[in-house]
């Protein structure tokens, strides 16, 4: 959970202290990460293939395809890096025909061009680090993301507002902070395993550029698909956010606070995810489909019991925590500030409700990827968000309607029939393997 939260904390620190700049900057933030979120979807998706095979070798002790499954991930990711930044980078020009603001769009495009670079430090250490969670080895991508988080909050303070003699940069200076935090987890947690007993013996001596074209297609795959699963419910929040920018550059702020907030939520479900898809990969190594059961459905409950917490959170305090985001005593964006808190604090009630089905889709959808089942479920999520959710959002989120809140209601809409369609393909896959085992023993 820690080592998935690192990532949002960043943006979480960025949003604070752009936020202390006005609400125009705080846009650009939104919008330029809107872009990102998409490509982050991609990346961190198409890593989690690396998860489950790891722990299906694990448990089985099978340190040949241990030590192909990280090679080739590693490659794979590198590559797929390089290949989202180009596509952000060449991708700019679409901010100026989506009808955002322009004085957002102009803050926002040299802020992108840093932080769609360190894409690629980032897809790498995902890569490495998927590998280590599927090594059981949690710890040290925590203290990755713990060091980068550090570096970021100071390089923030000095280049955001031109502290010790920096010059003041603006949103650009905390594109130079993420990118820098970036690049220093990937060397950490790379040198870290590299002189740790358990995955030194995996990790050194590895022949990056001998390549088995089997491999390469079963990570491609895996990879694909669990890239695809995550991006449909990544690109509905990205689309909310352009949907918010068209109705002016306060509800786009607005929209950023709520999404930003929630996202830190839905990390603590994601890390649940990963546990979930570790402990059903080593199960399913083992061959073990009732055990494998017992302990999905554990981390199920455990992920409600986080769920119903966070969305009593956002419920009692919907209006004092999108506080800290904005500056109450700027007397020039007095007026602006106050809308901004006057919508985000409708759009954390319409958060609130959507942590218990949020938590159980990516939960449920984290076992999914542990049994390597990932095609039904790249369906099941296109139809929850894009077939049922993306039409409530835009219907309902238009001036004429209810504006940013019946954009997030499309959202709840959205997550709701993911985790109950998810379940279900659950329930019925690993009750169809207890009962073929059994008919086979």
């Amino acid at each position: 959970m820690l080592g998935m939260l690192g990532h949002t904390f960043v943006s979480f620190i960025d949003n604070i202290m752009v936020g202390q700049l006005g609400t125009a900057e705080l846009a650009a933030v939104s919008l330029g990460n809107s872009f990102m979120f998409i490509a982050m979807s991609i990346g961190i998706g198409f890593s989690t293939a690396i998860t489950p095979l790891i722990a299906e070798a694990d448990s089985s002790n099978n340190l040949q395809q241990a030590r192909s499954s990280y090679k080739h991930g590693l490659f794979l990711c590198t590559f797929l890096g390089i290949i989202l930044f180009l596509g952000i980078y060449f991708s700019k020009p679409l901010m100026y025909l989506m009808k955002q603001p322009k004085e957002v769009v102009e803050l926002a495009i040299p802020y992108l061009d840093l932080v769609a670079f360190s894409l690629i430090p980032l897809v790498i250490f995902q890569a490495i680090k998927q590998f280590s969670d599927g090594m059981s080895m949690t710890k040290y991508p925590m203290y990755a993301t713990l060091i980068a988080n550090i570096i970021n909050v100071i390089l923030n303070y000095v280049l955001i507002f031109g502290k010790f003699g920096f010059p003041e940069m603006g949103i650009v200076g905390a594109a130079y902070g993420t990118l820098a935090s970036r690049i220093v987890m990937v060397i950490y947690l790379w040198t870290l395993l590299r002189f740790k007993e358990r995955s030194a013996r995996i990790v050194k001596d590895i022949k990056f550029f001998v390549l088995d074209i089997l491999m390469i297609k079963r990570i491609i795959n895996l990879g694909s698909l669990s890239a695809m699963q995550m991006f449909f419910e990544v690109a509905i929040f990205t689309a909310a956010i352009w949907l918010s920018g068209l109705l002016g550059k306060n509800p786009q702020a607005a929209n950023q606070i709520a999404l930003n907030l929630s996202s830190m939520t839905f990390m603590v479900a994601m890390g649940l995810s990963v546990a979930s898809m570790i402990r059903v990969g080593n199960q399913k190594g083992l061959q073990n489909f009732k055990e494998l059961r017992r302990i999905a459905f554990s981390i199920f409950l455990l992920g409600i019991l986080f769920a119903i917490f966070f969305a009593s959170i956002f419920y009692l305090f919907h209006k004092s925590l999108p506080n800290i985001y904005v500056d109450l005593n700027d007397t020039a964006n007095y007026s602006d500030n106050m809308e901004v808190l006057s919508i985000a604090s409708k759009l954390l009630l319409a958060a609130a409700f959507f942590q218990i089905s949020d938590s159980i889709q990516v939960v449920v959808l984290g076992a999914l990827r542990g049994l390597q089942d990932v095609k039904i479920p790249t369906i099941l999520t296109f139809v929850s968000y894009w077939v049922i959710g993306f039409p409530v959002s835009y219907f309902l989120g238009t001036k004429e309607m209810y504006g940013s809140f019946g954009i997030w209601l499309g959202l709840l809409a959205g997550l709701t029939t993911a985790s109950i369609l998810l379940f279900i393909r659950f329930n019925l896959l690993t009750l169809k393997l207890i009962k073929k085992k059994n008919e086979l023993t």
